[in-house]
């Protein structure tokens, strides 16, 4: 009987073949008590697991095959960094020296205490960072055991092999383009887990977030990884076996219509010119945003230069990387948004602040003011990048015209510092994150102060409809077409254009082919996502009538029924000529 499981679409596609399951972690940690005189040998021990995880990491970001996408060398020097932090490569051993006990199971205490820091913190990106420390932990695990750390066996795999794993790491990645692999499953991750990541650059079909799929699949088991809708079938019948080789066809195709997108500018039948930006997090994202021709950077986000470190970045550190993703832009835009962290996130440079609600607290622009050495100091780094091409400030978790006028304020001083260093520097637009009700309803008197703005959709719903989507118990509630998020939506693009101010929509929304037309309705013309989703919009945006859409949207916004907005959203995207679907509703 065949059996459906449902998570997270990481890679696009379609693949179908036989389960290979990948059997490893620390799911059964011996727990030993050490003799006096044994601890200095168990500690030493430690340190040659964490020399020899060091030297395997090095090793395979050095053998990195030259096709490989850009973001494997990226995470592998993520986790070297994980691996240099005290928290995993030091504290353990003053665990099991105060303890007197096995290095296995002072790293497990540690590994332990810092998943429950990760599961507290508010922003869903940050969060899923629990799994790259999770999974430096146990190749240090693997390497105090005496086990192999390679998470495929020995010997060739047919090319219809599909993993099934807990979780892959950047690392295991590396083997992917050296042996033959239809796709992966994985229990763990989430939309913004560098496995999703992975899986979208790689290209290949994986779904994320099972929970359970391994306790549910045996060896060798008959499975397709349904890519495109996070979908997972053990077992399929002849029937759906059929239907899905169907569909891998049809995709297949599609996907080689979409290639031809490329070089296409983005405008609607009735000629309404839309400008596709990128999200990225570091300079080599840059490269795919190219090949795909994106139009900028609409949202870089900085505030990983400030993590997983005991200080805080100089200027010239933080100037050396927007410089250099400036130069690699090659005079499209970028759009630095200032370092968005909180408590939540709590940097060892914070101290051990507690929060009793991280989300309604020292977070975003919040903190930036709190710290405004911090704020400063990278303003001048932008600023002096902004000397090599066009460069925009975007200032996160705006809540008031009175925060816009301290920011300004700073930014003042920032380039006066500048001035009386002879140091030059360039001019920048300046912009804020529109993610909180507040702001929203007040957008207007915002941006009397600014040359434009974004709006963080993730943010914005979540706050607008009081529910975490991480939260599973209530993540049913977050409906990103609930009338009372259209209608803030609509107050905040209407405004916009009767000032002359731009406006993009940075959150997930913007990448999502359910909202393209609902976004072209309202009246979005600028729209910034992870590159990988570029194509796939641009279609829809090419098949569109921008004017008819409208003209359906203000129908729609008279709507206060979530249930008749979902439908009425259903049957916008509904396409009259086959020929011309897009991957989504085919």
């Amino acid at each position: 009987m065949s059996v459906v499981l449902h998570g997270f679409a990481a890679g696009g596609g379609i693949a179908i073949g036989r389960a290979h399951l990948v059997v490893r972690g620390m799911e059964e940690v011996p727990q030993l008590d050490l003799a006096p005189e044994e601890i200095d040998a168990e500690a030493e021990r430690f340190d040659a697991a964490i020399k020899a995880t060091r030297r395997q990491l090095e090793q395979l970001r050095s053998a990195i095959p030259e096709n490989a996408p850009t973001e494997l060398g990226a995470f592998i020097s993520l986790h070297l960094m994980l691996l240099a932090d005290v928290t995993l490569s030091r504290e353990p051993i003053d665990i099991l020296r105060a303890q007197a006990i096995n290095a296995e199971w002072a790293l497990k205490l540690q590994t332990d205490r810092l998943a429950e820091q990760f599961d507290a913190i508010e922003d869903e990106y940050l969060r899923e960072r629990k799994q790259d420390m999770l999974q430096v932990a146990e190749r240090i695990y693997q390497n105090l055991m005496g086990q192999n750390t390679e998470f495929l066996p020995e010997g060739e795999l047919d090319d219809d092999t599909i993993l099934i794993a807990h979780d892959l790491s950047p690392a295991d990645a590396v083997y992917f383009k050296e042996r033959h692999i239809a796709g992966f499953a994985t229990d763990a991750g989430g939309p913004t887990s560098h496995t999703a990541i992975l899986g979208r650059s790689l290209d290949m079909p994986s779904v994320i977030g099972l929970y359970n799929a391994r306790e549910l699949i045996s060896q060798d088991d008959w499975i397709i990884v349904d890519g495109i809708s996070g979908v997972l079938i053990i077992n399929p019948d002849d029937l759906i076996l059929s239907e899905y080789r169907k569909r891998d066809r049809v995709y297949r195709s599609q996907r080689r219509l979409l290639n031809k997108l490329k070089d296409i500018t983005a405008t609607t039948k009735d000629g309404a010119d839309i400008e596709l930006l990128a999200n990225i997090e570091s300079a080599q994202d840059v490269r795919l945003m190219h090949r795909l021709s994106a139009d900028g950077v609409g949202l870089f986000r900085s505030e990983f230069l400030f993590l997983n470190r005991d200080n805080l970045p100089d200027e010239d550190e933080q100037y050396r990387v927007y410089a250099g993703i400036v130069k690699k832009l090659k005079g499209k835009p970028l759009t630095v948004r200032t370092v968005d962290l909180g408590m939540d996130k709590n940097p060892r440079w914070f101290g051990e602040g507690h929060a009793l609600n991280p989300a309604l607290g020292m977070t975003g622009i919040r903190l930036c003011l709190a710290e405004p050495m911090m704020f400063r100091t990278q303003m001048r780094a932008i600023l002096r990048a902004a000397a090599l091409g066009p460069v925009k400030i975007m200032w996160p978790m705006i809540t008031s015209v009175d925060e816009v006028r301290q920011c300004l304020n700073h930014l003042v001083v920032a380039r006066k510092q500048l001035d009386e260093r002879s140091m030059e520097y360039g001019e920048v637009q300046v912009g804020a994150m529109i993610e909180i009700p507040s702001a929203a309803l007040t957008v207007g008197s915002i941006l009397k102060y600014l040359d434009f703005i974004s709006v963080g959709t993730n943010d914005l719903i979540q706050y607008t409809l009081s529910v975490d989507r991480g939260d599973d118990s209530v993540s049913y509630l977050y409906q990103p077409a609930h009338p009372a998020v259209l209608k803030l939506l609509h107050h905040i693009f209407s405004t916009a254009k009767r000032m002359g101010k731009p406006v993009s929509v940075c959150g997930e929304m913007a990448g999502d082919l359910h909202f393209t037309r609902l976004l072209l309705g309202l009246g979005l013309r600028r729209f910034s996502m992870n590159a990988s989703n570029l194509l796939a919009v641009k279609n829809v945006i090419i098949q569109s009538h921008a004017g008819e859409l409208a003209v359906q949207v203000k129908k729609l916004l008279r709507l206060s029924d979530p249930e008749k907005v979902r439908q009425a959203v259903k049957k916008m995207n509904a396409v009259d000529d086959g020929k011309n679907a897009t991957l989504e509703t085919t």
